[in-house]
């Protein structure tokens, strides 16, 4: 297929010749590193796991292993879409290198993340995240994107803050009752005094809330859609599949280490953010007319279903892993095609786009299976999940999480189809030709369709062992 691109668009930009090795370099680090990993996933039985390295500092288990698999998936499509963007983009073309340099830096720091057994090393790596990721957020083309990324950089050193504090009341409470903290992951649980004090109580409940304003989870949300929407599209494909992460990796490390303890507290703080969160996404996405900040909403609304699902642990872990992961495939899905939208229309605005299905063929046809992925309508992994959560807060007892669920993404439903679905099946009033893509870019948003309808329909038996040791890690049944 051909690449056409009217005058209304952002137009064919030649990128300078001493550029065009950045682009290709990134794409083939992206696929060394997905392909080393699903080397280490075939090769290596998860009986033989956890496998410890770097004096026990990182650790190769099923819990990190999963999350590297993903996070590098998503990694390759962004970086294709970047590398295929540079001839179309001036903007990128300009800071490609340093943009560059950044995400690889962020990505290191994301898989050693991943792994870190230890839990101040973990903190210290989400916190490297941040830094690498606030340049790339200034690197917007809205208005005023600096201001954009030091208002993030600023919720998330408040966040990381809280989760610091909460770690120190943990030391505290052991010091206390007589125990030595050790903040290796592994070891943790023998400085864990039993029962929980005040001082443990008060930390986990600090970390909880620091790591769920990370995760988008409210009252503590307000920077994910304004920095989603301020970013460039790969960043914001980057913060929310791939950075989001971490975070819910910190949250299941915690939760791996204090499952024994008696954790009601966990749950029903988990619970109130849950429930909190789901409420603002229904009640936001009603009024959003701006189809990426739409999306960051309904990112809110799925930080409150894995909240919703972790509050109530046993039968709906495996869920909640489930859902975890296809919400990665998802949000990298959307918001790379958004970003081929905003390319061709310039805009984030709902109201100036219409009968995008008939212009952008391709790209409408996939930000259409996209939503209806995000909605959770089968095939798609993210209906089973959402089953399976559901299922286990039924089984738990607590009917009216059950109930507000389902209201808020009864809600959540008819809003996004309201807003989203006109746009795409519209009359168009496009004055310019149809515009196509090529193979390249269309590879990556089709891997993460075929994911998603795979671990909705069949998923291979190892894989779906790999999910189970997750979920029984955090008490799943």
């Amino acid at each position: 297929m051909t690449e056409v691109i009217s005058s209304r668009s952002v137009g064919i930009f030649v990128t300078p010749t001493r550029r065009l090795w950045v682009g290709p370099l990134l794409v083939m680090l992206a696929v060394i590193a997905l392909t080393g990993w699903s080397a280490v996933f075939m090769r290596t039985p998860l009986a033989d796991l956890p496998i410890r390295f770097g004096g026990g500092y990182f650790v190769i288990d099923a819990t990190s292993l999963l999350f590297l698999l993903v996070i590098n998936s998503v990694f390759l499509g962004i970086s294709v879409y970047m590398s295929s963007r540079v001839g179309m983009s001036k903007l990128l073309a300009d800071n490609l290198l340093p943009r560059a340099a950044l995400t690889v830096a962020f990505m290191v720091a994301m898989n050693l993340g991943v792994m870190a057994n230890n839990l101040l090393l973990l903190w210290a790596f989400i916190e490297l995240t941040t830094l690498c990721a606030a340049p790339l957020v200034a690197q917007g083309d809205t208005a005023a994107p600096r201001r954009v990324a030091w208002r993030y950089l600023l919720y998330s050193s408040v966040s990381l803050a809280l989760t610091f504090l909460g770690i120190m009341c943990l030391t505290r409470s052991a010091h206390l009752n007589g125990l030595e903290m050790s903040f290796m992951l592994d070891q943790m649980t023998a400085g864990v005094p039993s029962p929980a004090d005040g001082w443990q109580r008060f930390g986990l409940a600090l970390i909880l809330f620091g790591l769920g304003s990370k995760l988008g989870l409210a009252p503590l949300y307000g920077w994910m859609p304004e920095t989603y929407e301020a970013a460039p599209t790969s960043t914001s494909a980057l913060l929310a599949a791939v950075q989001f992460n971490i975070s819910v990796v910190a949250v299941l490390r915690v939760l791996q280490v204090f499952r024994w303890q008696n954790t009601d507290f966990v749950s029903q703080e988990l619970l109130l953010m849950g429930c909190l969160s789901l409420t603002v996404a229904a009640i936001q996405i009603m009024a959003s007319r701006n189809y990426k900040r739409l999306i960051a909403y309904a990112c809110v609304s799925s930080s409150g279903v894995i909240a919703l699902g972790l509050s109530v642990g046993k039968a709906a872990a495996y869920g909640v892993v489930l859902y975890i992961v296809s919400n990665a495939f998802v949000k990298a899905l959307l918001f790379l095609t958004a970003g081929r939208l905003r390319a061709v229309y310039g805009t984030n605005e709902v109201g100036a786009l219409s009968g995008v299905i008939r212009v952008l063929p391709f790209s409408g046809a996939l930000f259409a299976v996209g939503i209806f992925a995000l909605l959770g309508f089968p095939p798609f992994s993210s209906f089973l999940a959402e089953m399976l959560i559901l299922s286990g807060i039924v089984q738990a007892g607590n009917l009216l999480a059950f109930t507000l669920m389902c209201v808020a993404l009864t809600v959540i439903f008819v809003a996004t189809g309201r807003t989203i679905f006109p746009m795409i099946w519209g009359a168009s009033d496009y004055p310019g030709p149809q515009v196509t893509e090529t193979w390249v870019t269309a590879l990556p948003k089709l891997g993460f369709v075929s994911v998603l309808v795979m671990l909705g329909i069949y998923t291979p038996a190892r894989i779906s062992d790999l999910l189970m040791h997750v979920a029984l890690s955090i008490g799943g049944q």
